[in-house]
Parts: structure tokens; C-alpha cells; sequence
């Protein structure tokens, strides 16, 4: 233990490593989160039914991103450890899958979205003002979708070859936009139509296509590792691409198994009310500014692992998963504290009833208490076991405590108890709990370690 704790702290090229990789992604989440923040207020100023009805069509756009995401981080396991060896080409090769893979799932989630909006909104809330204008914001931001696709994957590649300083400042001057033309279009600002939740949609296409259009001419101009060409994907064989998908696959299904439980769990507070699921959305993007640290260690954490596991140097590997584990319980602890402390003074810029404060703030004191689990959960499974190429337990571990536990307390919760909204919040954090048992027990066993690279 004290030789662990004397390498945890005294380890300098560990952590300038972990800056290097995880400050961008900082810096980037939080001002994503910040500044969704704001568009959440802004959204909130034309009342509580605007507010639940942009946050549950965003939902479908969640899971989206969720699997999205899970879809270039199973890419990213392979980019990484191919960077540990310095093969350009194969991360050609896997960037180009990869870009291709995340315009299909797009296209696929755009053209849901357009044929059948209403029926996305009922699953949530049926109440006709809700689905009006739910249907409204989610037809129009749909066409977002395959601009953020693109963005995203070369984003998330960049993270993977150390490079995410340009994504950081992309991400920054597309958010800006968002947020200004949100004022603008919402309201009805410097002689533009007052358009209410339309108008939020439309800030988010254009913000969307400005990202997408300063990634790719930065990624092709520099000639970027990831600048992925028609004839990298030709060079795919199927050998390769089985490869890919053995890997991928599970951690498409564990970002779609946690996505879709996200969903339901939204389908359970919208049963609550409106308010229940205002109070809902007006929590997550406040927790979601307590959260940006974790996502980008667990970032750093996939790349430092995977690099080293791809190198072949599984010992300091599985040494830096240990450091990794101690330090996201740290950050869990003092995070903690800190959303305990300011989330009635951050509430305080949320212009709803008393009753929508009140269970925020009782969510957020809910959260505060479990946020060392939950940060200790994300960055084990994010970072760490993805980085060590053990994507197939993760899954395994995700959908079983998600669906096993999590979802059926949500609905018991609402539905069967009747209880209020952050008492349901708090009968599903017990998932959170046993994951951190389980994954507790698989990090101490090593044999999450798998060079999935090897012989490629």
C-alpha cells in the first residue's frame, strides 16, 4: 500500500501524461455543460412546459450520442493501443470505419425522428402541449444529427492520438454559437422572430454544421493521422473488421444498454408529472458541470492504458489502473462536498415553481452522497476496462446491475410506491452500488488485461 501511495503522488510523467490528455477534455465538457446550462435557463424562461418538452425530446437525441459514443470508443480501444505502437496506417484504417459507422447510425436515428416524433414525446408524456412541442423541437433538431456524427468521431479519435486541444476549442466556438443563437431565436433578438422551442432547435443544427465544417478542415489540412480516405476503407479486410466488431460490438451494446436505461428512466419520472421531469432536467445539467472531470480522466485513462497494453507493457498498465482507481474516489469525495454545498445557490438562476426546486435540490443532495461510487464506476468502466480491451464484461456487468436492479426500482419507485421524484432517484442509485462491488472484483483479478491489437 505505501509503495502504491508513494507512486500515486510521485509519479510525475503519469500525471503529465494525464493532463496532457484529460485538461482539453475538461475544459471542453465543461464548457458543453456550462453553457447547456444556459440553455437550459433560457429554455426554463418560457415556462415549465417548454422546459420538460425540449428535455424529453432531447432524450432521443441522448441516446444518439450514448451509442454514438459507445460506437467510437470500442474504435478508439483499437486507436489507442495502435498509438502505443506508432501505426499510423491501422488508425487510418480504424478511423475510417469508424467515420462510416457513425454517418449510418445517424442517418438511421434522423429518419426515426422525422417519420414518428409524436410517438417518441408519448413515450415520455402525454400531455398534448408536451407532444406539441416536443415534436416541433425534435423535427427540426434531428437534422443535427449526422453533422454531430461526423464531429464527434474525429473528436474522439483526436483524444485517442493525445491530441484533443483542437476539439476542446472547436467544441468551444460551436457551443458559444448555440448559446447566442439560442438568446437570439428563442426570444426574438436584434430583429430575428421570437420562434420559443423551434428556435432552440434551429441554434443547434447551425451550431452543429459550423462544428462539423472547422473539424473537418482542420483533420484534412493538417493531413491528421485520423484523415481517413476512401481508400483506407478499401484496405479494410474482413479479418480486420471482425476484429473491430468483436471488441466494438460490446461497447456499443453497453452504451445502448445504459442509454436506453437512461430513457426509460426518464419514461418512469415523466409518469411522476411535468414537474418531476423538469426537476429531473434541471438537476442533470447541473450535475452534469460536476461530472467533466471524470469523463476526462477516464479518458486519459483509456489512452495511457491502452497505449501501454498495445506497447506491450501490461505491467505498468495494470499500475496505472490502481493509480486510476484511487484517484477517481478522491475526486469523488471532494466533488461531492462541493455539489452539496452549491447546488441551492446555482438553483437559485432557475426561474420555476418552489416545488421543482425543492426536488431538484433534493436530487442533488441525493447525488452528492453517491457521486465517489458513481465516479469510481465511470472511470473503471470508461477508462479503464476499455482501455484494457475487457469491453465484453462490461457489458455484461452495465446491462446486469442497469436492468436488473436499476430499471425495475425506477418503475416500482413511480408507480407502484408513488413516491416522489428523488425518492425514485434515490431506489436507483442501489445499481450504482453493485456495479461497484462487481467492478471492484474484476479490476483486482487482472484479467481485464487484452491486447487486442496483437497480431493485427
Amino acid at each position: 500500500m505505501k509503495r502504491l501511495f508513494g507512486g500515486l503522488f510521485n509519479d510525475s510523467s503519469f500525471y503529465r501524461n494525464l493532463l496532457k490528455i484529460a485538461l482539453p477534455i475538461i475544459i471542453q465538457n465543461f464548457i458543453a455543460s456550462s453553457l447547456n446550462m444556459i440553455d437550459t435557463v433560457i429554455v426554463g424562461k418560457l415556462g415549465e412546459t417548454e422546459l420538460a418538452s425540449v428535455g424529453i425530446a432531447n432524450q432521443f437525441m441522448v441516446l444518439f450520442n450514448i451509442i454514438a459514443f459507445g460506437m467510437f470508443s470500442g474504435s478508439g480501444i483499437f486507436i489507442s493501443q495502435f498509438w502505443g505502437k506508432r501505426d499510423v496506417k491501422n488508425i487510418k484504417k480504424v478511423a475510417a470505419v469508424s467515420l462510416t459507422s457513425g454517418v449510418i447510425l445517424a442517418i438511421i436515428f434522423t429518419t426515426i425522428a422525422l417519420s414518428i416524433p409524436r410517438s417518441i414525446i408519448s413515450i415520455f408524456n402525454t400531455d398534448p402541449e408536451v407532444l406539441n412541442l416536443g415534436s416541433q423541437f425534435l423535427r427540426i433538431a434531428c437534422l443535427s444529427y449526422i453533422f454531430s456524427a461526423i464531429t464527434f468521431s474525429f473528436s474522439m479519435g483526436s483524444r485517442y492520438i493525445e491530441k484533443a486541444f483542437t476539439p476542446m476549442i472547436v467544441s468551444a466556438i460551436a457551443l458559444l454559437c448555440n448559446t447566442f443563437l439560442n438568446y437570439v431565436l428563442v426570444f426574438g433578438k436584434f430583429g430575428a422572430p421570437a420562434l420559443g422551442v423551434r428556435g432552440s432547435a434551429i441554434a443547434t443544427v447551425i451550431a452543429r454544421i459550423i462544428e462539423m465544417i472547422i473539424m473537418v478542415t482542420y483533420v484534412y489540412k493538417t493531413n491528421n493521422e485520423l484523415a481517413a480516405r476512401i481508400s483506407d476503407l478499401k484496405k479494410v479486410t474482413k479479418d480486420f473488421a471482425l476484429r473491430m466488431l468483436k471488441t466494438t460490438i460490446p461497447v456499443v451494446l453497453n452504451e445502448a444498454c445504459w442509454g436506453l436505461g437512461v430513457v426509460v428512466y426518464s419514461i418512469a419520472y415523466g409518469r411522476i408529472g411535468t414537474q418531476a421531469m423538469a426537476s429531473v432536467q434541471i438537476s442533470n445539467t447541473i450535475q452534469n458541470l460536476f461530472m467533466v472531470l471524470t469523463f476526462g480522466v477516464a479518458s486519459s485513462a483509456t489512452v495511457m492504458i491502452g497505449k501501454k497494453i498495445g506497447a506491450g507493457d501490461e505491467e505498468t498498465g495494470k499500475i496505472y489502473a490502481k493509480k486510476f482507481s484511487i484517484i477517481a474516489s478522491i475526486i469523488g469525495v471532494v466533488l461531492g462536498g462541493i455539489l452539496a454545498l452549491s447546488a441551492p445557490g446555482i438553483l437559485s438562476f432557475f426561474k420555476v415553481s418552489e416545488n421543482v426546486v425543492h426536488d431538484s435540490l433534493m436530487i442533488l443532495y441525493i447525488n452528492s452522497a453517491i457521486l465517489v461510487i458513481k465516479m469510481f464506476n465511470i472511470i473503471l468502466v470508461v477508462g479503464i476496462l476499455r482501455g484494457g480491451g475487457d469491453t465484453k464484461f462490461s457489458f455484461i456487468a452495465e446491462a446486469c446491475t442497469m436492468w436488473g436492479i436499476g430499471v425495475p426500482l425506477s418503475f416500482i419507485g413511480a408507480l407502484v410506491l408513488k413516491w416522489p421524484v428523488y425518492l425514485v432517484f434515490a431506489l436507483i442509485a442501489v445499481e450504482e452500488v453493485v456495479k461497484c462491488i462487481i467492478g471492484i472484483t474484476r479490476l483486482v483479478s487482472n484479467r481485464w488485461v487484452r491486447n487486442v491489437i496483437k497480431n493485427m
